[in-house]
């Protein structure tokens, strides 16, 4: 991999997030880059006026790349495929924790230690606020679920008094 030969692999990453959190929030730069009438060297230049100031050489040499290889509509993709091998080869998981209301610096942190423990490994931790969950929480990492969601649980009382477990002794 060329960003790790040379040592910038870090900034390659972070340039990587925002091509992918930029594309991801503009619709019309993924019409753009979807749409096959569109020329290739207008698609790089609007690449260049994008980012050209704002990532590094290496990573505006790959994008130009991707998109003169008309892959340009894959580029959210390969963005996000590479975090998640820069995740991969620096140890790190990817947890997500969903509550009803924000919670303090000292619940994330307590968090991160618990699937740190768990995964052995370090933690990136994204948190969403969902106030449908009525209470508790719910947290994801590499394929796993820890569900205490109070929904949850309400959802699984209805389930088990649906049921007609009573037996006349009559």
């Amino acid at each position: 991999m060329v960003a790790a030969d040379t040592e910038q692999l870090d900034a390659v990453n972070d340039d990587m997030r925002m091509v992918a959190s930029t594309c991801s929030d503009n619709h019309i730069l993924s019409t753009l880059f979807a749409n096959p009438v569109i020329p290739e060297h207008k698609k790089a230049a609007v690449l260049r006026d994008l980012f050209a100031e704002r990532v590094s050489k290496i990573s505006m040499l790959f994008m130009e790349f991707v998109v003169r290889k008309r892959r340009s509509v894959n580029l959210r993709g390969i963005a996000d495929a590479f975090v998640q091998l820069y995740r991969d080869h620096n140890g790190i998981v990817l947890s997500q924790l969903v509550t009803a209301t924000p919670v303090s610096e000292d619940i994330k942190d307590a968090v991160r230690q618990k699937v740190g423990d768990f995964t052995h490994k370090n933690v990136e931790l994204e948190t969403t606020v969902d106030p449908l969950i009525l209470g508790g929480m719910s947290i994801t990492f590499d394929g796993n679920m820890f569900d205490a969601r109070i929904s949850t649980a309400v959802a699984n009382l209805r389930k088990e008094f649906s049921k007609n477990v009573y037996e006349s002794k009559l």
